[in-house]
């Protein structure tokens, strides 16, 4: 069973993106090549955070809590233990 990936990505001005994905590669790749609406024409994105679930609704819980955070706290999580880079 593939493991469900909580992501986040980081550009060049510092604007960070919070996703969930199975594929995370094929994700930060559709990113990158402007295939996903809000960061379309804002990249090169690079990944700085993710974190693996077993269970999918783990994962969206977990990433619905990362999208109402503030960017203190996530700058925090980047170098945190829960970041699994």
């Amino acid at each position: 069973m593939k493991p469900h990936y909580v992501y986040i990505i980081q550009n060049q001005t510092g604007k960070l993106y919070k996703g969930y994905s199975q594929d995370l590669e094929q994700r930060i790749q559709y990113h990158n090549e402007n295939r996903s609406t809000y960061t379309s024409n804002k990249g090169p994105w690079k990944l700085v955070f993710k974190k693996s679930f077993e269970e999918k609704s783990e994962a969206l819980k977990f990433e619905k809590m990362l999208k109402k955070q503030h960017t203190k706290y996530l700058l925090w999580l980047l170098d945190s233990d829960k970041n699994e880079m």
